[in-house]
């Protein structure tokens, strides 16, 4: 299916995270019009699954539900998600360009009141920070923007289930919906599209995979999030115990000649964040970054002063050379020159 958008002068934003966002609402309110598209089903990006944020700790919704009230009052903005861009022509000023619109097997006449999801059958695989058991019919957690529930076409069966259309009595839910193609023409294109985590796994010396209490900085602010979400203590992911204590490994990965040359600027504050997170919501844990530069800027730098003021948080100068688990339910073993004690 074609769908022909009126050839008028706006912007298009590619990516729907805080970035595209706070672009979208600027620009939108200064009076240009504006074409916002997310490959995910959702605005939001990385953010919208965070537990908070540097440098207040706020939760996302803080700052995210101002900008989607901003949206939704906006007619200057028009908005795709599950689109990606498929052909860009022409120069500036008038570029030309294609979006493919995959299908979120529900329409606009949701009303997100979740009948659908409990009769859904099929689960979505866990990861990090997702609900466990959640149903291939599903809002995300944390702030959902647009509020309506999408299906999971890698897991849901369609027809062949329909469990779902039979309880809907909105007449939202579209198993049959096919992807669409949207051609429009704009004045300027930003680009926005964010970051994705490096592989950690990559790091060999680290044991990513091989010891499952070994979590990316990424892994654990969901699991954050989803302590905060559903009131449940922080547990580690090989037995359900509670941490006693917790190490951050810095620049895992960056300023290394054998995976990425760049800092990321931004794995320092994250951590001393999370550090302190734990040290006022677990008294009885420990924490210790192991760093070869506390990297911060602007006001991320009260971070630090914050942590070095804190009894249960050791921040310790020397890179990590190897991470490994002697034996199953062990706690793991970290090999790391201190260099501040020699």
């Amino acid at each position: 299916m074609r769908i022909n958008e009126p050839l008028t002068t706006q912007t298009l934003i590619i990516g729907g995270g805080i970035a595209g966002i706070t672009a979208a609402v600027e620009l939108a309110e200064a009076g240009k019009p504006v074409i916002l598209i997310e490959k995910a089903n959702y605005l939001g990006g990385n953010v919208s699954g965070f537990n908070n944020y540097f440098p207040k700790l706020c939760p996302p919704a803080c700052g995210l539900e101002i900008n989607f009230s901003r949206i939704r009052s906006n007619p200057r903005i028009t908005y795709y998600t599950g689109a990606t861009v498929r052909s860009i022509c022409g120069s500036d000023g008038d570029f030309r360009v294609k979006i493919a619109v995959e299908p979120r097997l529900v329409n606009n006449q949701c009303t997100a009141c979740g009948i659908c999801a409990e009769v859904c059958p099929e689960e979505r695989p866990p990861e990090p920070g997702r609900k466990s058991g959640e149903k291939a019919a599903y809002i995300p957690m944390g702030l959902a923007f647009p509020m309506k529930y999408s299906i999971d076409p890698l897991v849901c069966t369609r027809e062949a289930c329909g469990k779902c259309l039979e309880v809907c009595e909105y007449d939202a839910i579209q198993l049959n919906a096919v992807s669409a193609e949207v051609e429009i023409q704009v004045e300027k294109i930003v680009v926005a599209t964010g970051w994705k985590l490096y592989d950690p796994a990559r790091i060999e010396n680290y044991g990513y995979r091989e010891a499952p209490d070994v979590v990316s900085n990424l892994d654990f602010e969901k699991m954050l999030a989803a302590c905060t979400r559903d009131h449940t203590p922080l547990t580690r992911p090989s037995d359900g115990a509670t941490p006693r204590r917790i190490a951050f490994v810095q620049c895992a990965g960056s300023r290394d000649v054998n995976h990425l040359p760049y800092c990321s600027a931004v794995c320092c504050s994250a951590s001393l964040k999370h550090a302190l997170t734990l040290e006022s919501q677990y008294p009885e844990l420990n924490t210790e970054i192991f760093y070869i530069d506390i990297r911060l800027s602007g006001r991320n730098e009260k971070l630090l002063k914050e942590v070095e003021s804190k009894d249960r948080i050791t921040l310790t100068k020397g890179k990590v050379g190897k991470i490994w688990q002697a034996d199953h339910g062990k706690p793991l073993q970290l090999e790391v020159e201190d260099i501040g004690q020699g």
